[in-house]
């Protein structure tokens, strides 16, 4: 049987939460709205923009759109310069590499996901890439797990994992059926991921360590 491990980006293997505060704070002001202070940003970010937006208490769908324009326009440029892998992710990828194929699923567009994964080394290591313009419903929906799985022509489920920071990454991997590893080095704390995941470990390298045990004993 063949192990697929299914990464999260932001808070699971990259830090991008500089380039994130930036974008939010360039939109809010362009529009003369008062910008959320950095922990309300954070707290969302895992949401599409969309998502965020009204979450931080834009109601109007119109300057939403125009929002997440500008959000989008600025991050461009700034992505590459203010996102870092964190500490032990490119060792956990490949690492992982060794035994699985390795897939990332996104709520981040996947045009600027691969160029990150690109400028950071790691994207070779990663057989397919779902952002949120390759689905129609993004997580905690199981689309995007479901999409991974369909371009890597897995249809085996239970030997899947998905390896994310949020409550929307362990719902997506329940919603479509295959294993979950939360993990606490990015924007949820350990008390919202105890509320949905049966596994919670503290970064990206010891998911992965785990992972590599769970098979080792269940294969």
């Amino acid at each position: 049987m063949t192990t697929t491990i299914l990464f999260d980006l932001d808070g699971t293997v990259i830090d991008s939460t500089e380039a994130i505060l930036e974008g939010f704070r360039v939109s809010f002001e362009k529009f003369d709205i008062t910008v959320p202070s950095d922990e309300i940003i954070k707290s969302h970010i895992g949401k599409t923009l969309d998502d965020m937006f009204k979450e931080m208490g834009v109601t109007d769908s119109n300057l939403i759109d125009k929002l997440v324009d500008s959000y989008k326009m600025h991050y461009r440029t700034i992505h590459l310069e203010k996102t870092k892998l964190l500490d032990g992710a490119k060792e956990a990828i490949k690492e992982a590499n060794k035994f699985a194929i390795l897939g990332v699923v996104t709520t981040k567009t996947g045009k600027y996901s691969a160029e990150i994964l690109r400028h950071l080394g790691v994207m070779d290591y990663f057989r397919t890439l779902v952002g949120r313009e390759h689905v129609t419903y993004p997580k905690p929906h199981a689309q995007p797990i479901l999409k991974a799985l369909e371009n890597l022509n897995h249809k085996k489920k239970d030997t899947v994992w998905m390896i994310g920071d949020t409550p929307m990454d362990i719902l997506s991997a329940s919603n479509a059926g295959v294993n979950s590893v939360a993990v606490t080095s990015g924007y949820a704390s350990y008390v919202e991921l105890n509320r949905c995941a049966s596994k919670i470990c503290t970064d990206v390298s010891e998911a992965v360590k785990y992972i590599k045990n769970y098979d080792a004993i269940y294969k």
